[in-house]
């Protein structure tokens, strides 16, 4: 499942996610599930068509990422592998960083976050003019909405079956992301 906020530059992926780390970290060993929001870049082409004709969106390279995910073998809302990539390079995650209010109130965290664009872009350092007042006030605004997505999400993907061979599944299993 795909759910997809567009703003003027930027947008909000949120998607389901199975993944199982072929390297994992210490600690970090099995599968997991969970949901990802990334925060993306957007570009709008030109009209391809009449100015009636739907203008092509480009969903482009990801400035942020949250992962709410847990282990498949732990306690569903554990949120026990939960973590935040605070910057991307290119169309690489960095290194997962794990907030502990991010693992004890992960909505509550990511509420904050989307409400805050400047904040977070300066963390990713990425430069603030990357957005618009637009992009600012529409996430601010829609921030509550987008939780609510993924709140619903995680319900979903905590009822879903493992995926089939998932024991020895070496990458990631999304809907989109």
């Amino acid at each position: 499942m795909l759910y997809l906020f567009g703003f003027d530059r930027i947008g909000v992926a949120v998607s389901d996610i199975f993944f199982v780390d072929p390297h994992p970290m210490k600690g970090q060993e099995g599968a997991e599930r969970g949901v990802r929001l990334e925060l993306r870049r957007l570009e709008t082409g030109e009209l391809k068509g009449s100015i009636y004709s739907a203008r092509p969106i480009t969903v482009d390279r990801p400035i942020w990422r949250v992962d709410l995910l847990e282990s498949v073998s732990g306690k569903p809302g554990s949120f026990d592998r939960t973590h935040h990539h605070p910057g991307v390079d290119g169309w690489e995650p960095g290194q997962r960083v794990f907030d502990k209010g991010l693992s004890q109130e992960p909505l509550k965290w990511l509420l904050l976050r989307l409400s805050d664009l400047e904040d977070v872009l300066d963390k990713a350092g990425e430069p603030r003019d990357t957005v618009s007042e637009a992009d600012v006030v529409g996430l601010r605004d829609r921030a509550p909405e987008i939780v609510e997505t993924v709140a619903r999400l995680l319900d979903v993907t905590r009822s879903a079956p493992v995926p089939e061979g998932a024991e020895v599944a070496t990458s990631v299993r999304a809907s989109w992301l």
